[in-house]
């Protein structure tokens, strides 16, 4: 008997777009576009994993970029002006996000083998599904096509809540989501799997959690690595993951100590 019956993995920096480049640079990009107004990569990672508008307005929330615009403009940030955001994002975000499809090494040989397991492969993104509609083609030409997917705009709400994850458990017929393995990169992501009653594992050195391209990690001397590393599987850990790995490549070890636990009768 297999005790888990589905994965639902996430897409940047889990499965594609080694490092979710592509979502975190267009943020930045759009505030200055927008408004002529800079924020840091590194805010902008901050909600990384959020739907994109609820990730806008996060963003300017956080303490440092709330500070820089109250001084440059005399007002906090209003739902307007993350709507002008939002829609000068969108574009800049369909024209990005297809040279990012490119599977990250290894994760199609696990999902290969998740098939050969009869387990099923769902997905969700914080991307709406204007931007999916372009991202998962794209990807299927190059070798990853999802059993199910679902976009960030698809359900009631978007992360860190449970929906998403858990239209994958209805579409897939899941019987019992303890039966289900919630994979990603970010906390908003890995709250989205507890919310749903998954087991969860984190992903963090193909991540948000580093944020480099595959080149720039490669790039480190291993002192450096080793300092990313363990400040990432921290972040990740503390935001309540059951397991955490370097990437999908590494997950089939995780996933059946899953099984076994299951097999035990143990849920998450």
């Amino acid at each position: 008997m297999n005790h888990i019956e589905a994965v639902i993995l996430d897409w940047a920096g889990t499965v594609v777009d080694y490092g979710s480049v592509a979502p975190t640079t267009i943020f930045v990009e759009a505030f200055k576009q927008a408004y002529d107004f800079d924020i840091s990569l590194a805010e902008a990672r901050v909600p990384m994993g959020m739907g994109k508008w609820d990730h806008i307005k996060t963003l300017g929330q956080l303490p440092s970029v709330d500070k820089r615009w109250q001084a440059k403009f005399g007002q906090a940030m209003t739902d307007d002006i993350v709507d002008e955001i939002y829609q000068t994002f969108m574009p800049l975000q369909k024209a990005k996000v297809a040279q990012h499809a490119t599977p990250i090494n290894g994760a199609l040989d696990t999902i290969s083998w998740l098939k050969a397991q009869q387990i099923k492969v769902g997905s969700c993104s914080g991307y709406p599904r204007e931007v999916m509609e372009i991202l998962v083609p794209e990807a299927a030409k190059q070798g990853y096509t999802p059993d199910y997917w679902v976009a960030s705009d698809d359900t009631i709400g978007s992360r860190p809540g449970p929906w998403m994850a858990l239209e994958n458990v209805q579409k897939l017929g899941i019987n019992d989501v303890a039966n289900c393995i919630k994979f990603d990169d970010s906390a908003p992501g890995i709250t989205e799997g507890l919310s749903a009653g998954m087991w969860t594992v984190g992903l963090a050195v193909t991540g948000n959690a580093i944020g480099l391209t595959e080149a720039e990690w490669r790039d480190l001397s291993a002192q450096e690595q080793s300092l990313l590393r363990e400040k990432a599987y921290s972040e990740l850990f503390q935001a309540g993951a059951h397991f955490v790995v370097d990437s999908l490549a590494d997950a089939i070890p995780v996933i059946q100590q899953i099984m076994a636990k299951r097999a035990r009768y143990l849920r998450p």
